[in-house]
C-alpha cells in the first residue's frame, strides 16, 4: 500500500468523535502527570509514551470502514477489523522508533546539548521507523510472490 494523503476521513468524522479523542488523550495525559507526581518523572514519562488517542482512533477507523461497506449493501465488519489492524501495525512500527528515540535521548541528554540530542534522537526515530516499514513492505511483497 503506497503512502498517500487522504483528507476524506476528515469529512466523515463527526464533532463528537473528535471530542472522544480529545477527552481520552487528555485523560491519559492527566493520569501520566499524576503518576509522575507520585512516582517521579522517569516513571510518569513511560506512561506519556502510551499512544493516548490510539484506542479511540482505531475504533473510529473500524466504525467508518464498516459504515462505508454497509452503505453499499455489504457486510463491513471484516473490513473494519482489517483497517483497524493495519492502523495498529503502523502504530507498533512507530512505537519501536519512539522507544529508540527515548533511549538515545536518555543517554545523550546528560552528555550533549538539548538541540543536538533532539536532532539525533529524531533522526534515529525516523530512520528506525522507516526501516521497519520498508522491511515489512518487502516481506509482504516476497510473501505474495510465494503464493
Amino acid at each position: 500500500m503506497p503512502i498517500r494523503l487522504d483528507f476524506s476521513p476528515l469529512r466523515q468524522t463527526r464533532w463528537y468523535e473528535y471530542a472522544i479523542r480529545f477527552l481520552f488523550g487528555g485523560s491519559i495525559t492527566v493520569i501520566a502527570g499524576l503518576i509522575a507526581d507520585r512516582f517521579g518523572p522517569a516513571v510518569g514519562g513511560l506512561f506519556l509514551a502510551f499512544p493516548a488517542i490510539f484506542p479511540a482512533s482505531v475504533t473510529l477507523i473500524a466504525k467508518h470502514q464498516r459504515e462505508r461497506k454497509e452503505a453499499k449493501g455489504l457486510h463491513g465488519g471484516e473490513r473494519g477489523k482489517q483497517a483497524a489492524a493495519v492502523e495498529a501495525i503502523g502504530a507498533a512500527m512507530g512505537s519501536i522508533g519512539l522507544v529508540l528515540f527515548a533511549l538515545l535521548a536518555w543517554i545523550l541528554f546528560q552528555k550533549a546539548p538539548a538541540w543536538a540530542t533532539l536532532m539525533a534522537s529524531t533522526f534515529v526515530w525516523l530512520a528506525a521507523s522507516s526501516l521497519i516499514w520498508l522491511l515489512r513492505k518487502r516481506r509482504l511483497r516476497f510473501k505474495t510472490l510465494l503464493h
